[in-house]
């Protein structure tokens, strides 16, 4: 594993020596998972994003990989809050790399209680509250509705004193992009990440005739170069309607030049997914030195010279 000083960022004021890290719900659900991601060369880890109790998540098979990308339907198969702040207890700062909880209770209640639990770990840092699973059957994302996702954040910032960011679905119409950014401005939230795979999406296996996974009648999340577009617009959008807050780019992150465009879009901080599941932790390095590689053609020495650059025309 190499070091690379030019990739360095700074995510809710904790700085870190890459900015790049894993996809909540790829290669984080156990500790050795985990402690894969802890040797890889990134600069974070968010652990699966967890409920009170353990849960198996929805029936097998529950991911296909797909041309070019992925759709699943996993239910939040997750071995509960106890397990993920036992784990982070033991490898806070390890390597130098902050370990992130990933929360995302089946209703308010359920959130809250989650948030209180993790606010009494002292080891628990940076938090990442997840509005946008798109695969629980029977439970709408929280994120589409803006009334209950201000009320949870209300409640949820008067509950913890850690640095607590969100993660969102994707939005596709400019009014949304405004009125999450509305809500959103009204708390502390220390880092926003876009996006969460696209929901219930289908894809077909023509020789059989059949949907890919079984869960919701083949109907999943869709990630990988799909999303790429749509993740790029999320960035952007909630980059420029949102001054000072960090933002997190996550949906089709292939190779160095996909990281470079997030960056450009005003990411901070890239989450790698599909191909972090198709390749495993050795994507890391191969990414960081496409994107180093880039940089270094284009003259920059760090990713803040370009950060949020990218130009409109005239």
């Amino acid at each position: 594993m190499s070091s690379n000083q030019t990739l360095k960022t700074t995510l809710a004021g904790f700085h870190l020596g890459s900015c790049l890290m894993n996809a909540s719900g790829v290669h984080c659900t156990d500790e050795n998972e985990l402690s894969g991601l802890l040797n890889a060369n990134v600069g974070a880890l968010v652990t699966k994003s967890c409920t009170l109790e353990s849960r198996t998540g929805n029936p097998l098979p529950r991911y296909a990989n797909i041309p070019n990308g992925s759709i699943n339907s996993m239910g939040l198969p997750n071995h509960g809050l106890a397990y993920y702040l036992e784990f982070i207890e033991k490898s806070q700062y390890l390597h130098n790399k902050i370990a992130i909880l990933s929360i995302a209770g089946l209703s308010k209640k359920e959130n809250l209680e989650l948030l209180k639990n993790a606010d009494k770990a002292d080891s628990i840092k940076l938090i990442e509250l997840n509005l946008s699973c798109p695969n629980i059957p029977g439970k709408p994302q929280t994120g589409y509705d803006f009334e209950a996702s201000e009320k949870l954040l209300a409640e949820a910032f008067e509950i913890s004193t850690k640095s607590v960011g969100v993660k969102l679905p994707p939005y596709f119409d400019m009014v949304h992009f405004e009125s999450m950014a509305t809500v959103l401005k009204k708390f502390p939230v220390a880092y926003v990440c876009c996006v969460n795979s696209i929901g219930n999406a289908l894809w077909i296996n023509v020789e059989n005739e059949s949907v890919v996974i079984k869960p919701k009648n083949g109907f999943g999340g869709l990630g990988g170069m799909y999303i790429k577009p749509t993740a790029l617009a999320n960035v952007r959008m909630f980059y420029s309607l949102l001054d000072g807050v960090d933002i997190v780019g996550c949906g089709g992150i292939q190779n160095g030049q996909d990281a470079f465009e997030h960056i450009l879009c005003g990411a901070s901080m890239v989450q790698i997914g599909t191909t972090l599941w198709q390749e495993g932790p050795a994507c890391f390095d191969r990414i960081s030195n496409e994107l180093s590689t880039i940089m270094q053609q284009k003259g920059y020495a760090t990713i803040d010279e370009f950060k949020g650059k990218l130009k409109s025309m005239n």
